[in-house]
C-alpha cells in the first residue's frame, strides 16, 4: 500500500467520525476541513496510483460529504431540468 492510500485511509476515517453526529446545518462546517484535506490528497492518490485509484477515492470522499455534495447537485440538477 503506497502512503496516498494510507493516507486518504486515514482521512475517510477522520471525515466520517464527525459525520456520524446530527447537525443542523446539514455538516457544512464539519465539511470544510475534510473538503480541504482531501483535495490535495486526492491529487497525490492520482499521482502515485493512476486517475482509476483517484476515482475510487473520490467516491469514498464523496459518500462521507453526502450532504455537502447533495446541496451542490442540487442547483445544477434544477437548471438542467428546466433546459438551461
Amino acid at each position: 500500500m503506497t502512503a496516498s492510500l494510507f493516507a486518504a485511509g486515514l482521512r475517510a476515517v477522520v471525515a466520517n467520525l464527525p459525520a456520524m453526529l446530527p447537525a443542523k446545518d446539514d455538516h457544512w462546517r464539519r465539511a470544510w476541513g475534510p473538503i480541504a484535506c482531501g483535495l490535495p490528497i486526492l491529487g497525490w492518490v492520482v499521482w502515485e496510483n493512476g486517475p482509476w485509484v483517484g476515482l475510487i477515492v473520490l467516491f469514498a470522499g464523496m459518500s462521507a460529504l453526502r450532504w455537502p455534495v447533495r446541496y451542490l447537485l442540487r442547483g445544477p440538477r434544477a437548471q438542467f431540468r428546466r433546459g438551461v
